[in-house]
């Protein structure tokens, strides 16, 4: 037996790390007598789908000491370990969907069986303080909050194998998979993890207790993290035909915008004092600057110069500056091509499928996103190109997709209590010569403002206020998106809270009550969300994320109780994809619906259903 000694906060800890059989029947008796355990795992990296992937080793822990336990070995290690895996009662462990993921494709021991047994450290510290710190916050790693409630001087387990790696000649990415598996300080910072996490437990269970956290709450994003490992676990099958030809289309796009930006002096696209230069010599007129000083020429500078909006689609309302066009495009093509085309090529399991990592808590209000091999999360909202890789999961099968109608303007009027905003979504029987698709809150609003001559130019306005209400963008921001002038967009603003004036009396009372509370609006399931000092304002913006997230989870969870997880791709924004066998979909979809429908305090809130063909892209233009 080898054993390593340590302490934590003062106190002496111990790390085991068993050799022999009689080593390993002393681990098993230890770990029976134990009515609850943290667990970790190392393994060789990240991609755990990947061919040669290695579970190396297992560790649980108590507050006071950690086995660590060599999986990698084989035969016994591993008969051990799986039979503490199925027979603790409980398991804390940090960022659990990740070692969810890990023992379910690489042990004996299914997600299925450790999920419900599972508290996740990171989930509780979350609603505690969602921020990093960079934003003034503590941090949702195992370090910063060890050192924070635990030990300052907790170690930094990565920051140090890291140097270990570089005395090896190891790198960061290549470190985890050729470390010895004896290597002391792998073994000792193994150990240690657990030993944190299992005492970081009760120091977050207090926390709670004071600032009055929901259990509730706590019980919600477990099982919403368990429905999205088993989401992530099933993946998204590619078709990889046309992932190869979508590297060759994207990298002949990149090349032939670059060739346009060097037509007008520009041979480096990501350059700004070039594309700046060339842009001013154009006669266009460039006025923001960043902080460093230089003239910005970002993707929100350049769009309206190329007379496109936020989903790439022409404004009309100037001749296009080919230049900012073709740096906008260039740039895009070459982000595609890396970010997923490439992506995919080298991702891709051996049952053909790409597993996207769905971040279930990433931003601060508690939207979720999605990131990994498919970061589907950053795809414009209306491109079907890089979707198109994307197949229903058999032959049979079509993509369906369900999404909330005008979620962000319903919850705004539910929370804020807007009374002409639920007026008119509850209304009915909307008139359908006005409302030719269905009920249109922001026609709605042009109407009750400009009159019932109102024109669509007037709805993109009054879309473009609404939406700066909810998410606290500016009359520039606004203007810029829409391409309407600023002062028609400061009078529109004005008239919006003319007509709605409960959203401004909504935001002054939600600050205030963050100004007595630490600068922490509680969201309406009770999410702490912390505000920055010099951004009270966006307290709107935070409080509808946060409420419409939670309107997303509870359909989720509809959705599982109706019998349809297996069927559900990923939750993007408001959208669930789905993959459905074609002769039933249309049943299926409307199932859906159902799960998406509710009330929010008087609000209607309904979601549409689209049915496709065999690939995501189908939804969106493709034509296949």
């Amino acid at each position: 037996m080898i054993h390593y000694r340590h302490g934590v906060n003062g106190e002496p800890v111990t790390v085991f790390v068993p050799e022999t059989d009689g080593d390993l029947r002393t681990f098993m008796d230890w770990a029976r007598s134990q009515p609850e355990l943290a667990l970790d795992t190392e393994t060789t990296g990240l991609a755990m789908y990947s061919p040669g992937y290695r579970l190396r080793t297992v560790q649980f822990g108590t507050a006071h000491e950690a086995w660590v336990i060599h999986y990698e070995l084989g035969g016994r290690f591993v008969e051990a370990a799986n039979y503490v895996l199925r027979h603790c009662p409980r398991f804390l462990i940090h960022n659990a969907p990740f070692d969810w993921l890990v023992l379910d494709a690489h042990s004996e021991v299914s997600l299925e069986s450790l999920a419900p047994r599972t508290t996740d450290t990171k989930i509780k510290a979350t609603l505690i303080d969602p921020r990093q710190p960079q934003e003034g916050g503590i941090g949702t790693g195992l370090k910063p909050l060890s050192a924070f409630y635990v030990d300052p001087t907790a170690p930094d387990t990565q920051g140090d194998l890291t140097a270990v790696f570089r005395s090896l000649g190891l790198t960061k990415a290549t470190g985890w998979a050729g470390i010895d598996l004896r290597h002391p300080i792998y073994n000792l910072y193994a150990g240690l993890d657990v030993i944190l996490t299992a005492r970081l437990n009760p120091k977050l269970d207090a926390e709670h207790a004071r600032l009055g956290v929901r259990p509730a709450l706590v019980e919600y994003e477990h099982e919403i993290a368990h429905m999205c490992a088993h989401m992530q676990r099933a993946g998204l099958v590619l078709d990889l035909d046309y992932v190869d030809t979508l590297r060759r289309m994207l990298r002949d796009e990149e090349e032939k915008y670059l060739t346009i930006a060097a037509r007008w002096g520009v041979d480096a696209v990501n350059s700004g004092a070039q594309v700046s230069e060339a842009l001013l010599a154009m006669g266009e007129t460039l006025t923001q600057k960043t902080d460093g000083g230089a003239l910005k020429v970002d993707k929100a500078v350049l769009l309206p110069l190329a007379d496109l909006d936020r989903d790439w689609q022409r404004v009309g309302a100037r001749a296009p500056n080919p230049l900012a066009e073709a740096v906008l495009r260039s740039k895009r093509a070459g982000k595609w091509v890396t970010t997923y085309a490439d992506r995919f090529a080298a991702n891709v399991d051996p049952h053909g499928r790409i597993h996207a990592t769905i971040n279930t808590l990433q931003a601060r209000t508690g939207r979720m996103s999605i990131s990994g091999d498919f970061a589907a999360q950053t795809l414009p909202s209306s491109d079907w190109m890089i979707r198109r890789a994307v197949l229903s999961d058999a032959p049979d099968h079509i993509v369906g997709s369900v999404d909330f109608q005008a979620i962000e303007m319903r919850v705004l009027a539910a929370l804020a209590d807007v009374k002409r905003m639920k007026a008119g979504f509850s209304d009915p029987h909307p008139d359908p010569e006005i409302y030719p698709d269905g009920f249109d809150i922001h026609m709605y609003t042009a109407r009750l403002i400009k009159g019932p001559n109102a024109t669509k130019r007037d709805r993109k306005v009054f879309k473009g206020a609404g939406f700066g209400k909810v998410y606290g963008g500016g009359v520039a921001t606004i203007a810029r998106q829409t391409g309407a002038p600023e002062s028609e967009i400061s009078r529109a603003v004005t008239e919006y809270d003319r007509v709605f004036p409960e959203i401004k009396r909504a935001s002054s009372r939600w600050q205030r009550e963050a100004r007595n509370t630490g600068l922490v609006t509680v969201s309406v399931t009770g999410r702490r969300l912390p505000l920055d000092r010099d951004r009270t304002y966006a307290v709107v913006n935070y409080q509808c994320q946060s409420a419409a997230r939670d309107v997303l989870g509870q359909a989720m969870l509809n959705m599982r109780d109706a019998g349809l997880l297996d069927l559900m791709k990923l939750p993007i924004h408001d959208e669930i994809v789905f993959s459905a066998p074609k002769s039933d979909a249309k049943d299926i979809a409307r199932e859906f619906e159902r799960c998406m429908t509710m009330d929010l305090y008087g609000v209607p809130v309904v979601a549409d259903a689209d049915l496709g063909g065999r690939s995501w892209g189908s939804l969106y233009g493709a034509d296949v």
